[in-house]
């Protein structure tokens, strides 16, 4: 029993759970600082790999560059039918390789001698050579035994330190001859991947490009023809080592590592050569860290080539980042032990709360409901105040009508056949009985005219009766064009009297509005049935409705109109603008059961 009221005390609703508040705000700080960290790597993975793109980039422009180069050079080579040597060292000293070009180590052209013909090419050289003068030294072919084509390195600039390559049958290799006689038949770069040695330094890689040259008057639309007018290539030899590490210098992060392999098809190595590695230069060395990598190709002139790049996620991250997941945990844990305590103090308030609401909701609903109920008496107070007030003026009418238009017509008749009987005797009589007469007459309009107003007998005549009747009235009093527009011919069927007077009433006050305030010059009624529902809208042209006229002080014209057709349980609309003109639009639901106009009042 004891437990079971501490276990009560514990989880009652006004005894803050501290322990939940710890659970909850640590798994909330772990979740932050998960979320924190991982971001932290997505963002830094993208970084890098965006940097690693770059120096893709950065590589293959290179490369292009190169290409570029070797196009001129065979360009240069096909423009004349000689080149010497001088020729040639102008055009690479114009070059400015160290500048614009660091990475290319020789730019050369290899010479197409026919087998049994390196002999008689040697002494061709070596009588046109002068030492000392082109820079050249002595020529000799390596090796020195070949039975068949060679191609001998004849041109060579830059020659310092590269001596020893001059004269050497590159062809004697034979994935080297394969890749020139493939170039030559069909007038592509070729590429070998093969190292040229042409780079002293340890671990660094040297290759070469070669375009053919063609004599400049022979064709060379065919493979044939391709081979007739052969007579070497040019290459450029370029250092990988210089070429990466200037697209390696793109990437500011510490310990980042590269290495480049030639995957091609046929390549040296089963995995594919390694033509470069960054760890072998800078003195990188391994790490037990997490590292990050990205692998991109990269096209070496129809060979294929494969950059990785790797770095230690921590050198990515700057001091803050490190700090980063640990704020967020200490962030999420303090906010949301905050929002606990906050949740708990309001909830130990909640049956306060609770209580005072239902009590005041009781109040609220009481006071409404008795507010309603006097609403209802109101509005059936106004209806049925409305039905007397008709109802009088439809008595006062009726004995005017009876009583004092009866009085009237029989002194009429009086007057009339005194005025008859005194027009040949007594002219000044006769002139007073006919004045009288007139006046009669005029009192008797006069008469007919209060009965209107008290209640017009075209009401009887039904409600379209009425209406037209009234706009006939509004056009001879106010002189405005007035459009009365019927859509339907059976508006009368089943329209109760209460209805069609409220209508007629609605008319008058709309008309007798817009003759005071619109300052109109066209006014348009629409009367409508469809659908059990009689519409009816009235509209100017005028001045238009402000704000401010629907609540002024002391006008209840517009009142009185929204509250008869709430009496008939219809909806009153009212819109307009300044300068926009006015539109009443009222509509009230009607049966076919009703009898119509039972009421009928005789005429004075």
């Amino acid at each position: 029993m004891r437990a079971l009221i501490a276990r009560k005390k514990l989880f009652s609703p006004t005894q803050p759970l501290w322990w939940t508040g710890l659970l909850l705000s640590l798994g909330v700080g772990v979740a932050l600082h998960a979320f924190t960290s991982n971001s932290l790597q997505a963002e830094a993975s993208e970084r890098f790999r965006t940097q690693a793109r770059s120096s893709q980039f950065n590589i293959a422009t290179g490369i292009k560059a190169y290409t570029d180069v070797l196009r001129g050079t065979a360009s240069f080579f096909q423009s004349a039918d000689a080149i010497t040597r001088e020729n040639f060292h102008r055009y690479v000293r114009g070059l400015d390789l160290p500048r614009n070009f660091p990475a290319i180590v020789s730019i050369n052209f290899a010479q197409h001698v026919p087998a049994g013909q390196r002999a008689a090419f040697e002494q061709h050289v070596r009588d046109s050579a002068r030492p000392g003068v082109d820079g050249y030294p002595e020529l000799v072919l390596k090796p020195d035994a070949g039975q068949g084509d060679a191609a001998i390195l004849s041109l060579m600039e830059p020659m310092a330190g590269l001596e020893a390559k001059f004269g050497v049958d590159i062809a004697a290799r034979p994935a080297v001859a394969e890749s020139l006689a493939l170039s030559r038949d069909t007038g592509m770069l070729s590429a070998s991947g093969l190292p040229i040695g042409f780079d002293t330094l340890p671990n660094r890689q040297a290759l070469a490009m070669r375009l053919p040259v063609y004599r400049p008057d022979m064709p060379v639309n065919t493979v044939s023809e391709r081979r007739a007018a052969y007579v070497g290539s040019v290459g450029i030899g370029f250092s990988v080592h210089r070429l990466v590490s200037e697209a390696l210098a793109e990437i500011p992060v510490r310990n980042a590592r590269l290495t480049l392999q030639d995957v091609s098809e046929g390549s040296p190595a089963s995995g594919g050569a390694l033509l470069y590695d960054s760890a072998d230069t800078d003195g990188a060395s391994a790490t037990t860290e997490r590292l990050i990598t990205c692998v991109l190709p990269i096209d070496f002139n129809g060979r294929q080539w494969q950059a990785r790049f790797t770095a230690p996620m921590s050198s990515l991250y700057s001091r803050v980042d490190v700090f980063l997941p640990w704020l967020a945990l200490l962030t999420g844990f303090a906010g949301t032990m905050l929002i606990y305590a906050l949740f708990h103090t309001l909830s130990s308030s909640r049956l306060r709360a609770i209580r005072m609401a239902k009590a005041m909701t009781r109040e609220l609903r009481e006071s409404q409901a008795k507010l309603q109920l006097s609403h209802h008496k109101l509005r059936r107070l106004a209806a049925h105040a409305e039905q007397i007030k008709e109802e009088e003026r439809k008595r006062i009418a009726r004995e005017i009508h009876d009583d004092l238009g009866q009085n009237l017509l029989a002194l009429r008749i009086e007057a009339d056949v005194l005025t008859t009987r005194t027009s040949h005797r007594h002219a000044r009589l006769h002139e007073r009985a006919r004045c009288t007469l007139a006046q009669i007459d005029n009192t008797i309009k006069s008469v007919r005219q209060i009965i209107n107003d008290l209640r017009p007998n075209v009401l009887d005549l039904g409600l379209s009766a009425a209406v037209e009747w009234q706009i006939g009235q509004f056009r001879q009093r106010s002189g405005l064009v007035c459009e009365l527009i019927e859509h339907n011919a059976d508006i009368d069927l089943g329209i109760d009297d209460k209805c069609a007077i409220a209508y007629f009433r609605i008319l008058q006050e709309s008309l007798s509005n817009i003759l005071q305030h619109a300052h109109a010059s066209l006014v348009r009624v629409e009367l409508r049935r469809q659908d059990g529902v009689l519409s009816m809208s009235i509209s100017d042209n005028g001045v238009g409705l402000h704000d401010r006229s629907r609540n002024k002080f002391g006008s209840f014209g517009l009142v009185g109109i929204e509250e008869r057709v709430s009496i008939l349980g219809g909806t009153c609309t009212i819109t307009g603008a300044p300068n926009a003109g006015t539109t009443v639009l009222v509509t009230v639901p009607v049966s076919h059961g009703a009898a119509a106009f039972p009421h009928r009042l005789g005429t004075v």
